[in-house]
């Protein structure tokens, strides 16, 4: 255990909960039920890329919520010329968020390490995703009670990196930042955002695409070297 930490705060998604996995079946079955004709395979290609720029314009407060929804599938599809109309576009949207949460893949390792932590710390989320969908994808995937605090970027009115959602957390966890560590797969989000607030980071880079200074692992098992 180490000294001084007693809060741990992990972000969710593409942390704990494996959203490109769970995305990619989402779209499988959307597509079937909507008849869409679309290699899946070469629109997660264009997808993934176009989802975590809106996802980056969303932060920034650059666009709505709706903007995002719409704007990721309708750059997607037009990468690929194939022509969908807007109200078929807007119902993907919705069925999309509706059915993503029914899947619940979770990275290797997530309930060994949230076992082992449970005893030693208070753990916590702190999330940009929507508020509705966040619950159920916690509750699907049997993780979300865990979790002592939930904060989401609807419930303060900004998002990670903005200092105000880590200081928020902070507070209904009734931690202090010297007590506290952020665990979260964005460099930028996550670990930057939470370094700047004075708290203690741990970038989960599964992809194993960075090198910098702050402290870092490739698989969620690693992080009892931390903690």
């Amino acid at each position: 255990m180490k000294r001084n930490i007693k809060h741990v705060f992990f972000d969710l998604d593409h942390t704990l909960w494996d959203f490109d996995k769970n995305s990619g079946l989402t779209f499988q079955k959307i597509f079937e039920l909507n008849n869409i004709n679309a290699k899946l395979d070469d629109f997660l290609g264009v997808y993934e890329p176009i989802n975590l720029k809106y996802w980056k314009l969303y932060r920034e407060e650059r666009v709505s919520k709706t903007d995002l929804r719409y704007g990721r599938l309708k750059e997607a599809f037009d990468a690929l010329s194939i022509k969908i109309e807007d109200n078929v576009i807007n119902n993907l949207s919705v069925a999309y968020i509706d059915h993503l949460t029914t899947f619940n893949h979770l990275f290797e390792g997530t309930f060994e390490i949230l076992d082992y932590l449970k005893d030693k710390y208070e753990l916590h989320i702190i999330t940009n995703g929507f508020e509705e969908a966040q619950e159920r994808k916690m509750k699907s995937s049997n993780i979300r009670d865990y979790f002592t605090t939930i904060t989401n970027s609807e419930m303060v009115g900004v998002k990670k990196p903005n200092p105000k959602i880590f200081n928020f957390a902070i507070d209904i966890a009734n931690a202090k930042v010297e007590e506290s560590i952020m665990v979260g797969d964005s460099l930028e989000a996550d670990i930057e955002g939470a370094d700047k607030v004075g708290m203690d980071t741990v970038h989960f880079d599964y992809k194993n695409a960075h090198r910098h200074h702050y402290k870092r692992i490739i698989q969620l098992k690693d992080l009892v070297n931390h903690l």
